[in-house]
Protein backbone atom coordinates (compact mmCIF):
# COMPACT_ATOMS: atom_id res chain seq x y z
CA UNK A 1 0.00 0.00 0.00
CA UNK A 2 1.31 3.44 -0.96
CA UNK A 3 0.80 6.60 1.11
CA UNK A 4 0.72 9.21 -1.66
CA UNK A 5 -1.63 11.53 0.25
CA UNK A 6 1.00 12.32 2.92
CA UNK A 7 3.06 14.24 0.33
CA UNK A 8 6.50 13.24 1.56
CA UNK A 9 7.74 12.03 -1.83
CA UNK A 10 10.29 14.22 -3.64
CA UNK A 11 11.31 16.19 -0.55
CA UNK A 12 15.07 16.74 -0.43
CA UNK A 13 16.82 16.86 2.93
CA UNK A 14 20.12 16.15 4.68
CA UNK A 15 20.45 12.51 5.63
CA UNK A 16 21.34 13.45 9.22
CA UNK A 17 18.16 15.54 9.56
CA UNK A 18 15.99 12.78 8.12
CA UNK A 19 17.58 10.11 10.31
CA UNK A 20 16.96 12.19 13.43
CA UNK A 21 13.35 12.96 12.41
CA UNK A 22 12.66 9.29 11.67
CA UNK A 23 14.36 7.80 14.71
CA UNK A 24 12.64 10.27 17.05
CA UNK A 25 9.28 8.68 16.12
CA UNK A 26 10.42 5.06 15.93
CA UNK A 27 11.36 4.63 12.27
CA UNK A 28 14.66 2.75 12.17
CA UNK A 29 17.49 2.96 9.65
CA UNK A 30 18.82 -0.55 10.01
CA UNK A 31 20.72 -2.78 7.64
CA UNK A 32 18.72 -2.15 4.50
CA UNK A 33 20.88 0.43 2.74
CA UNK A 34 23.68 0.87 0.28
CA UNK A 35 25.55 4.03 -0.70
CA UNK A 36 22.70 5.27 -2.91
CA UNK A 37 19.50 3.99 -1.26
CA UNK A 38 18.14 3.50 2.22
CA UNK A 39 14.96 2.51 3.99
CA UNK A 40 13.53 3.72 7.29
CA UNK A 41 11.25 1.07 8.82
CA UNK A 42 8.56 0.97 11.46
CA UNK A 43 7.66 -2.57 12.51
CA UNK A 44 4.05 -3.26 13.49
CA UNK A 45 3.00 -6.55 15.08
CA UNK A 46 -0.75 -7.15 15.08
CA UNK A 47 -2.40 -10.44 16.05
CA UNK A 48 0.72 -12.43 15.18
CA UNK A 49 1.20 -10.76 11.79
CA UNK A 50 4.17 -8.49 11.07
CA UNK A 51 3.88 -5.36 8.93
CA UNK A 52 6.48 -2.80 7.90
CA UNK A 53 5.84 0.85 7.20
CA UNK A 54 8.76 1.88 5.01
CA UNK A 55 10.07 5.28 3.97
CA UNK A 56 12.50 4.76 1.08
CA UNK A 57 15.09 7.40 0.14
CA UNK A 58 17.89 7.75 -2.37
CA UNK A 59 20.99 9.92 -2.42
CA UNK A 60 21.08 12.84 -4.83
CA UNK A 61 24.30 14.32 -3.43
CA UNK A 62 26.92 12.40 -1.48
CA UNK A 63 26.66 8.88 -0.16
CA UNK A 64 24.45 7.25 2.44
CA UNK A 65 25.01 7.12 5.46
CA UNK A 66 27.12 10.30 5.54
CA UNK A 67 25.36 12.97 7.59
CA UNK A 68 25.86 15.74 5.05
CA UNK A 69 24.58 13.78 2.05
CA UNK A 70 21.32 14.99 0.52
CA UNK A 71 18.57 12.43 0.01
CA UNK A 72 15.25 12.50 -1.76
CA UNK A 73 12.27 10.83 -0.13
CA UNK A 74 10.11 8.41 -2.07
CA UNK A 75 6.48 7.49 -1.41
CA UNK A 76 6.08 5.62 1.90
CA UNK A 77 4.79 2.05 1.58
CA UNK A 78 3.22 -0.56 3.84
CA UNK A 79 3.82 -4.26 3.44
CA UNK A 80 3.14 -7.52 5.22
CA UNK A 81 6.04 -9.80 6.12
CA UNK A 82 5.87 -13.46 5.15
CA UNK A 83 8.54 -15.71 6.61
CA UNK A 84 10.88 -16.67 4.94
CA UNK A 85 10.02 -14.89 1.69
CA UNK A 86 10.03 -11.25 2.76
CA UNK A 87 7.67 -8.29 2.58
CA UNK A 88 4.76 -8.17 0.12
CA UNK A 89 3.27 -4.81 -0.85
CA UNK A 90 0.79 -5.67 -3.60
CA UNK A 91 -2.51 -7.49 -3.19
CA UNK A 92 -2.61 -7.19 0.58
CA UNK A 93 -5.62 -6.06 2.60
CA UNK A 94 -4.68 -4.02 5.67
CA UNK A 95 -6.94 -3.33 8.63
CA UNK A 96 -8.04 0.25 9.20
CA UNK A 97 -6.25 0.14 12.57
CA UNK A 98 -2.90 -0.53 10.82
CA UNK A 99 -3.56 2.11 8.16
CA UNK A 100 -4.49 4.69 10.82
CA UNK A 101 -1.32 3.92 12.79
CA UNK A 102 0.79 4.40 9.65
CA UNK A 103 -0.97 7.66 8.74
CA UNK A 104 -0.34 9.00 12.24
CA UNK A 105 3.34 8.02 12.11
CA UNK A 106 3.80 9.63 8.68
CA UNK A 107 2.04 12.83 9.74
CA UNK A 108 4.45 13.02 12.70
CA UNK A 109 7.37 12.56 10.32
CA UNK A 110 6.04 15.25 7.99
CA UNK A 111 5.65 17.65 10.93
CA UNK A 112 9.18 16.88 12.17
CA UNK A 113 10.61 17.59 8.72
CA UNK A 114 8.61 20.80 8.28
CA UNK A 115 9.87 22.06 11.64
CA UNK A 116 13.46 21.44 10.56
CA UNK A 117 14.03 22.93 7.13
CA UNK A 118 17.77 22.20 7.12
CA UNK A 119 18.66 21.07 3.57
Amino acid sequence: MRFDHIELADKEIKFETLRYACESIGLVHAGQWDYERAMFDYKIVNQGDVYYLRVPVYAIKGEIPKDDSIVKLMTPILGKHYYPHGVEYEGEIFSQQIIDKCNKKLELLKTNLENNTDV
